[in-house]
């Protein structure tokens, strides 16, 4: 399996501006310990852009599970068969379902891999810090609805360093942020992986999560092959959604000369030519198979991805996912008259969507 070997840093980093000198606060794990401050610095510069923005999207993005009867209908073909009556059916002699009124709350659950790859970062954010960050945003988006999250935080090694059920309000929501921001990848070799297990981390998750929620699996993806199953086990169960961790330069190398490139969990290195074109090209051409494999994986498992960058704003890939599955789901709409205009999106359509935009124009 490709994995992306990360240059070794000998440089001495320049020290942060200052809040004065920027005109925001200074960013980074260092600077934002406390998780209020890190909590306060996204809510003012990420969270107030996006709330003009998705007003409406609450109940398509995301829905709850309800109890009360609202109506009966007869069977479509993408109906859950869970949900046929029995009675109904048996009267009629034609397959009818039931139809809920839907709960507003939601149970979200996050799975974050904070593992050694996810502290590489080419810019002035790492992979861990945009984990750290995605997490925060979405919930405290969440939460102030009144919904319940929790989390599994994986630090490399074979089981969850930590698990915290789902709960609701602030005080859950900050102690969640400070369990991330203190988190280090494991250096304990008899407890971790030699390389990320994440399709233990998903079965793992699959046992803990009893009740349907919605799932977010935070994590670059380099991991041990094998994943796809418990993650198309897990969408079974569970909205999933993975929100993909990538860097530019994992990508595409630049032409720099000689490099010494370390594994960030394995410690291995090797010492490679970036003036050779022919490398470059093998190197591009590698990232280029792993990211169709990648994508292919996640729509065999029926779920959808959204790809947060180091480089890209965190509220413009946020705000294109949730105008995707909005349109996603809309389309799915206009497919069957039956189903009603807030269904959820096809398990898989949004990262479909995000590579045939030119299918998705009304």
């Amino acid at each position: 399996m490709f994995k992306f070997l990360f240059r070794k840093r000998t440089e001495t980093p320049t020290p942060p501006k200052t809040a004065g000198q920027q005109g925001t606060p200074p960013s980074g794990l260092a600077a934002m310990s406390d998780a209020t401050q890190w909590l306060q610095r996204l809510e003012w510069t990420v969270l107030k852009r996006l709330d003009g923005q998705l007003q409406g999207d609450y109940r398509s993005l995301f829905r709850g599970t309800g109890l009360i009867l609202a109506d009966l209908r007869e069977y479509q073909a993408h109906d859950d068969v869970r949900h046929i009556d029995w009675n109904v059916t048996a009267r009629m002699q034609t397959p009818y379902v039931r139809e809920h009124q839907e709960d507003r709350e939601v149970a979200a659950w996050f799975v974050v891999d904070l593992s050694g790859s996810t502290s590489f970062g080419s810019g002035g954010t790492s992979k861990r810090e945009r984990a750290c960050e995605a997490v925060a945003l979405l919930g405290q988006m969440l939460t102030r609805h009144g919904n319940r999250v929790g989390a599994l935080v994986f630090n490399g090694q074979t089981q969850a360093h930590c698990v915290l059920p789902a709960r609701s309000g602030r005080r859950h929501l900050l102690h969640l942020v400070h369990t991330l921001l203190k988190t280090t990848p494991s250096k304990d070799a008899s407890t971790s992986a030699q390389c990320s297990a994440l399709s233990l981390w998903l079965a793992q998750t699959l046992s803990v999560v009893r009740r349907r929620s919605v799932v977010f699996v935070v994590s670059d993806f380099i991991s041990e092959p094998g994943w796809e199953k418990p993650l198309a086990m897990l969408a079974r169960r569970h909205d999933v959604v993975a929100l993909r961790l990538q860097d530019p330069l994992e990508l595409e190398l630049p032409n720099v000369g000689m490099l010494w490139l370390q594994d960030a969990e394995t410690g291995d290195q090797l010492l490679v030519d970036a003036n050779d074109a022919g490398f470059r090209k093998r190197f591009a051409d590698l990232a280029q198979k792993r990211e169709a494999a990648l994508r292919m994986g996640l729509a065999q498992a029926g779920v959808d991805g959204l790809v947060l960058r180091t480089d890209e704003a965190l509220d413009l890939s946020l705000l294109r996912f949730a105008q995707l599955r909005k349109r996603v789901s809309q389309m799915g709409a206009g497919v069957n008259a039956s189903v009603s205009s807030g269904a959820m999106a096809p398990a898989g359509a949004v990262d479909w969507a995000a590579r045939n935009p030119g299918g998705l124009h009304a």
